[in-house]
């Protein structure tokens, strides 16, 4: 696969004729930069490129130009949006702000306000992959148990109030002092339990467990659990899409041309350079795929509105490919809003509700070892250490703390659509999501502008989803170019694995209260494991990996390691998990070399083995 086509110009740091492969500087030092070579491509460089083993314009290490960063980052912000948006939409009926668009607003800027620091905090210190932070599904499900009680019932509702009203008079039913209170008592039972359950998360990852377990994670395990996270999310994207397909198939359409069709053809763009202006030509399809899609869908959903198009009354189909249903929020949500610790009071903690939100932070854990592999793999980074692991896990548990102080009415976690997003624009670099982070602080503290996306249509949303989610599935199942797929028992344990883990959650739903163990506690915690499906999927690939017996190489364990060793062959060696400005400190002092989540940690090992 070519990096570029015959005629353009290559895309990178131009040194003494040559070009930089890893398309970019890998200390960092100095922005790449957009030059034209008039002669003939070094095909040289570009081979070898290529036989890097991606086709990655800017990977891990890479520092794109400041403009670049802002854009791409900015469209790290819209995918993440759908995701991050959905969490306080789905609480919004049972914490009874169901028609409280401010009090929606409100909450919208809280999430991405501390999804932009989460993801600064994962990005610097954390696993230092280029990896967003952001609201997590794996908490809803322990949250709408918590929120089922009878003690936490939402109040009779008042009179209904129409849309044509609510677009008219510019107000909302709940935004009174007492439905205040109503909603955020709720709020705070929430923010107590996962405040408290998060400390899981913390311990197992500073602690080393969490690393002490990968020994025995194999592709058989990761695969269905990735895999699992796409294929788990089909209903929600179902759903969205249903709005209206015909709009969701123009968003997948778009996304597909751009990212697809068009990604090597190439854009003239205008620079000034040298005190002269020069023509270049550059992949803009590629980089901005997913963002041209949404915009052009949505743009395509604002003219119908305008016109009349789509129907008027909510009862009847392609309702919700309107842009103009949440106009409220945006009138009422106010220009600057800053989040702040304890904004919607102290937290409260009750036992019931902490070890239900337990199971949701065990799979949240499980979720993001999987990504951080996805991740790896498509940003040009080899297969994560293990300290990186670990320290990951607790940077998340931190973050969760985090949220939990906020009042986010969740937690955060590794942003599956996000990674996909590596695949898709070619751009793995960390300094493009710390860019993102920025982004979600700055554009959180604006009311106005979080209020504008939520008109963003359901069914646009649905076509990012089919694709992204698609994405998510695909790179779960290339782990296993490493297993040996002519073995009848790796078959056996992927499809089980796989197919147990939509089907048990399937069956839990459909009857619910079928655990009675006399503890109800703990019947929450058997509930919210067993419905979650990458926990399923994991766990039946890790047990039947590990129990049946099979070669390393039939177990794709040997040529696993191999891709560990060989460094070389990615766009940098394992020093791009390294804590920055820090590592000589971790090495000069011998006590650094026991604490399982330091670079040092490693070394230590190696040398006593």
């Amino acid at each position: 696969m070519r990096l570029a086509t015959e005629e353009t110009v290559e895309l990178g740091l131009k040194e003494q004729g040559t070009v930089n492969p890893a398309f970019g500087d890998k200390d960092g030092d100095a922005p790449p930069q957009l030059t034209v070579d008039i002669g003939e491509p070094n095909t040289d460089a570009l081979e070898e490129a290529v036989d890097k083993g991606s086709d990655l314009v800017y990977s891990i290490n890479d520092r794109p130009p400041w403009y670049l960063c802002i854009l791409l980052g900015f469209q790290h912000y819209i995918l993440a949006f759908g995701g991050i948006i959905a969490v306080p939409l789905i609480l919004a009926e049972p914490l009874c702000i169901k028609d409280n668009n401010v009090a929606k607003s409100q909450l919208i800027s809280t999430i991405f306000f501390v999804s932009g620091l989460c993801t600064i905090l994962q990005t610097a210190v954390g696993t230092r992959l280029p990896i967003l932070q952001g609201g997590t599904f794996s908490f809803i499900t322990p949250t709408l148990a918590i929120l089922a009680l009878p003690k936490w019932q939402c109040p009779a509702p008042q009179a209904p109030v129409t849309l044509s009203m609510q677009l008219q008079n510019s107000t909302s039913p709940l935004q009174d002092g007492n439905s205040d209170e109503v909603w955020m008592s709720r709020m705070r039972e929430i923010q107590g339990a996962i405040l408290v359950s998060s400390l899981l998360q913390i311990v197992l990852g500073f602690s080393g467990l969490v690393g002490l377990v990968l020994k025995y994670i194999g592709p058989l395990a990761i695969a269905p659990t990735i895999n699992l996270i796409g294929l788990s999310l089909f209903i929600e994207a179902g759903k969205k899409s249903g709005g209206h397909w015909g709009i969701a198939a123009l968003t997948v359409c778009l996304i597909l041309l751009f990212s697809q069709y068009l990604s090597k053809v190439n854009v003239p763009m205008i620079a000034y350079k040298d005190k002269k202006w020069t023509v270049f030509q550059y992949p803009l399809f590629k980089l901005f795929s997913a963002l041209f899609g949404m915009c052009g869908a949505w743009l395509v959903c604002f003219l119908l509105t305008i016109f009349d198009v789509f129907p008027t009354k909510s009862d009847e189909y392609g309702f919700s490919a309107r842009t103009d249903i949440s106009l409220d929020a945006v009138k009422n949500s106010p220009w600057f809003h800053v989040p702040y610790p304890g904004q919607w009071g102290a937290p409260t903690v009750s036992v019931s509700s902490v070890l239900g939100m337990t199971a949701g932070v065990l799979a949240s854990t499980m979720e993001s070892i999987g990504d951080y592999y996805a991740c790896a793999r498509l940003s040009g980074a080899p297969p994560p250490p293990t300290h990186a692991i670990n320290r990951g896990i607790a940077v998340e548990g931190i973050g969760c703390i985090l949220a939990a102080l906020w009042g986010t009415g969740n937690g955060t976690t590794s942003y599956s659509q996000n990674i996909a997003a590596l695949g898709i624009t070619k751009v793995g670099s960390r300094l493009v999501l710390q860019t993102a982070g920025i982004l979600m602080i700055v554009l959180g503290v604006f009311g106005k502008f979080g209020a504008v996306f939520i008109t963003i249509p359901d069914p646009v949303i649905g076509g990012m989803f089919l694709v992204m989610f698609g994405m998510i599935a695909a790179v779960g199942i290339s782990n296993l170019q490493y297993v040996d797929l002519n073995s009848s028992r790796n078959l056996l344990i992927l499809g089980f694995s796989t197919f147990s883990g939509l089907v048990l959650p399937t069956w839990f739903h459909s009857n619910p209260g079928i655990i009675d163990t006399g503890i109800k506690e703990l019947d929450q915690v058997i509930v919210v494991l067993f419905t979650t499906h990458m926990f399923i999927g994991g766990f039946f690939g890790f047990v039947l990996d590990n129990t049946i017996p099979g070669t390393d190489k039939e177990r794709g364990i040997k040529s696993w390691q191999d891709q560990v060793q060989q460094g070389s062959k990615n766009y940098c060696d394992e020093s791009c998990y390294d804590i920055p400005y820090l590592n000589s400190v971790f090495k000069r002092f011998r006590c650094f070399q026991y604490l399982p989540f330091l670079p040092s940690y490693k070394t230590t090992q190696q040398g006593t083995s």
